[in-house]
């Protein structure tokens, strides 16, 4: 129903920063909980970040302190900025509500942006 699409990954040196951006199709007000998820080779999706719909956060230990999650109800755009990267944060990022929808689900999951820390 609400299509996301992410943006602004990229390669990037161990201590650089970037910044992910979510594109809703549709408005998100209704989306209680977004979310930023990430996805390394061979891993399982983990959950990196929430956001509510008033705007409380709250972030996996891994990224603590280094990561800040937003959203914009208004422009329906969820965002990541992520300093201080490490290698260990390479990985397939998404942004989706949390819960996510059932995987079954047609535009359940969008096609992520690859974030990749290496020197």
């Amino acid at each position: 129903q609400v299509q996301l699409v992410e943006s602004g990954g990229g390669l990037v040196q161990p201590g650089g920063s970037l910044r992910l951006s979510c594109a809703a199709s549709g408005s998100i007000f209704s989306i209680n909980v977004m979310a930023w998820y990430r996805q390394a080779p061979g891993k399982v999706r983990e959950l990196v970040a929430t956001v509510t719909r008033g705007g409380s956060t709250n972030y996996a230990d891994s990224v603590k302190g280094r990561f800040t999650i937003s959203r914009d109800n208004a422009k329906n755009t969820v965002a990541l900025q992520m300093n201080s990267l490490k290698p260990e944060d390479t990985a397939v990022y998404y942004c989706n509500s949390e819960p996510p929808p059932p995987q079954w689900r047609f535009g359940a999951w969008g096609q992520g942006t690859q974030v990749t820390v290496s020197s």
